[in-house]
């Protein structure tokens, strides 16, 4: 799997991700998220794209939700932007419904529309 975070002047932090995910990858994202987390005093927008994405490694340990329960308090909305295929399951590795934020799904068309969303400028039913 391949990662990159960046911050926009906007205040949205966007995570790209690709490939076959790894609990370790994942691990080291969620790290590098809460860093620049930590460096906000309102609460962020995260934007993230999979590109190429392939799925979870199984056999790996995703019990771990000690960033949802220290983070989740300063993350205002999230975007999900991937393909429909892995839609449901994305969601639900995100923990749509159970997170104290919005989360939404985004086709990689749609990627301005999830952009607009999380500043308020459409709203999704």
């Amino acid at each position: 799997m391949s990662s990159q975070i960046s911050k926009t002047d906007d205040g949205i932090l966007t995570v790209h991700i690709g490939g076959l995910l790894t609990e370790a990858e994942f691990t080291a994202t969620q790290r590098s998220a809460a860093e620049e987390i930590d460096k906000e005093t309102e609460k962020v927008r995260l934007l993230v794209i999979a590109e190429d994405f392939q799925g979870w490694k199984r056999g790996d340990a995703w019990g771990d939700v000690s960033f949802q329960d220290k983070y989740d308090t300063r993350i205002k909305k999230m975007a999900i932007v991937c393909e429909d295929e892995w839609k449901d399951l994305v969601l639900m590795f995100a923990g749509q419904g159970v997170r104290r934020f919005p989360v939404r799904h985004f086709l990689p068309s749609e990627v301005d529309n999830a952009r607009a969303w999380l500043l308020k400028i459409i709203s999704v039913d």
